[in-house]
C-alpha cells in the first residue's frame, strides 16, 4: 500500500506540474482517500522533506518572497536594526533577498542547515544553527538581536508544546522588536498545517510586549491561486518594558 501511495503521488504531481488548474480537486481527493504519507511530527515533516530535496514552499518564492523582502528590507532600514535572528530560516531563498547587517538563521532541520551554510558561505555576515532551546539558553548573549523573525512558520507548529516553546524562543531572543507573518485565526490541523490564534496567547503569556502594527496582505488568500496569495499578515511587535 505505501508503494502505491509513493507511485500515485508521483503521478499526481506529474498531472499538476502540467496543469496547475486541477491542483485544489486533486488535493480533495487526496485528503479524502488518505493517500498523503503517514504524519509523524513537524521536526520529521520537514527534515524528511528537505532530504527529498523539497523547498521550503510557495511563500518563499516569486510574489510572496518579494513582498515579504519589501516589508521587511524597509522596516530593518527604518528602525536601523543592525542584528536580525530567524526562527525557521528555512531553504534560504527568502534570505536571498533580504538586505541585514547581521544575521542568525535558525531550524530544526539538520538538512537544510547544512544547505543553507553552503549556499551562504561567502556571506560573513550570515550564520545558521540548528534550533536547539537549551543550547541558547547556555548561550544566551551570542543569540540576543535587536528583531527576532517568524515567517510563515506558525502554521506549521503542530504540536501544541512545540509551538508554545517555540514562541517563547521567539520573543526571549529579542531585545527590541519581533515581526511575525503567519495567519492569526485558529483551525483544526490540516496534514502538516495548524492555523494558530497566536495574538492572543501574546497577551496572555508575554504581557512586555505589544502589537505596533498590522500589515495586511496585499496577496490575500484566493483559493483559485493558492501559490501566490496567503493567509498571513505582518504582526510586528515591540517590547516595553
Amino acid at each position: 500500500m505505501l508503494k502505491f501511495k509513493k507511485t500515485f503521488m508521483k503521478i499526481i504531481k506529474y498531472f499538476i506540474e502540467r496543469n496547475p488548474k486541477i491542483e485544489k480537486k486533486i488535493l480533495c481527493l487526496i485528503k479524502k482517500f488518505n493517500l498523503r504519507p503517514k504524519f509523524y511530527g513537524s521536526k520529521s515533516y520537514w527534515e524528511n522533506r528537505y532530504k527529498k530535496g523539497g523547498t521550503s514552499g510557495s511563500g518563499s518564492y516569486n510574489r510572496l518572497a518579494e513582498y515579504k523582502a519589501e516589508i521587511i528590507n524597509s522596516f530593518v532600514e527604518e528602525q536601523k536594526i543592525n542584528s536580525i535572528i530567524e526562527f525557521g530560516c528555512g531553504d534560504g531563498n527568502q534570505l536571498s533577498l533580504a538586505t541585514y547587517p547581521k544575521y542568525i538563521g535558525l531550524d530544526i532541520s539538520p538538512t537544510i542547515i547544512k544547505y543553507c551554510k553552503k549556499k551562504f558561505s561567502q556571506d560573513f555576515s550570515k550564520e545558521f544553527h540548528l534550533h536547539n532551546s537549551n543550547f541558547f539558553i547556555e548561550n544566551k548573549q551570542d543569540f540576543i538581536c535587536e528583531l527576532s523573525l517568524s515567517l510563515d512558520v506558525i502554521f506549521h507548529l503542530i504540536e501544541d508544546n512545540i509551538f508554545e516553546q517555540y514562541m517563547i524562543d521567539l520573543f526571549h531572543y529579542s531585545s527590541k522588536f519581533v515581526i511575525i507573518y503567519s495567519s492569526n485565526f485558529n483551525s483544526t490541523r490540516d496534514y502538516h498545517e495548524k492555523n494558530r490564534k497566536f495574538g492572543d496567547w501574546i497577551k496572555v503569556n508575554l504581557p512586555t510586549w505589544k502589537l505596533l502594527k498590522k500589515i495586511e496582505n496585499k496577496y490575500k488568500f484566493n483559493p483559485d491561486n493558492p501559490k501566490n496569495t496567503s493567509n498571513s499578515d505582518f504582526y510586528i511587535y515591540r517590547k516595553i518594558l
